[in-house]
């Protein structure tokens, strides 16, 4: 096996599956066994670190709340600063904001107005790519800061949803890097 694919697997093994959650029909994928296993969690955040050395990546933005978790310690690793972008209404201060449609109703993310620039390159990271709205949405956001998109990581792509797809136009070219795909 190569070490990817031995990343991959351990990665997987520790991702659980919860039936009907959070509503009948749903199989949630619960990445907190993962979190809990140092072994598992330093592989996940060597790996995304990784894909943000490679990409040249001068920034991490997290996305609220569980890509909070993954890209803190994955910007420490990578020796880059790290930017929260939050629900609207929850950073103190100047900030951008970016509205964005959901499945049933809308919302709206922000950042910090004053975190991003004009020669950053941003690697977003979220734990989940599901339709990819809300990571749309903050490349937009990124964009309109001044900074460059180095590209999209996340642990793990619901690739029947469509997110990829999506993605693609806002992306503009940079990477869409999904360490899983189910």
């Amino acid at each position: 096996m190569t070490e990817l694919a031995d990343t991959s697997a351990l990665l997987l093994s520790r991702i659980r599956d919860v039936a009907d959650y959070p509503e009948p029909g749903v199989m949630f994928k619960d990445i907190t066994p993962l979190l809990a296993d140092p072994v598992a969690f330093a592989a996940l955040t060597d790996a995304l670190a990784e894909l943000c050395v490679r990409s040249g990546a001068t920034k991490v933005v997290g996305l609220e709340a569980r890509g909070f978790i993954l890209a803190a310690p994955v910007a420490v690793r990578a020796g880059l600063g790290f930017i929260p972008v939050r629900k609207a209404g929850k950073l103190p201060g100047a900030t951008l904001s970016q509205a964005y449609e959901l499945e049933y109703g809308s919302a709206e993310i922000e950042v910090h107005a004053e975190d991003l620039a004009a020669g950053d390159r941003v690697m977003v990271i979220d734990d989940v790519l599901a339709t990819g709205g809300t990571a749309e949405a903050s490349l937009r956001l990124i964009r309109r800061a001044g900074a460059e998109i180095a590209g999209v990581a996340v642990l793990m792509e619901l690739g029947f949803l469509g997110g990829r797809e999506r993605l693609v136009p806002a992306l503009d070219g940079a990477p869409l890097e999904a360490l899983l795909t189910v």
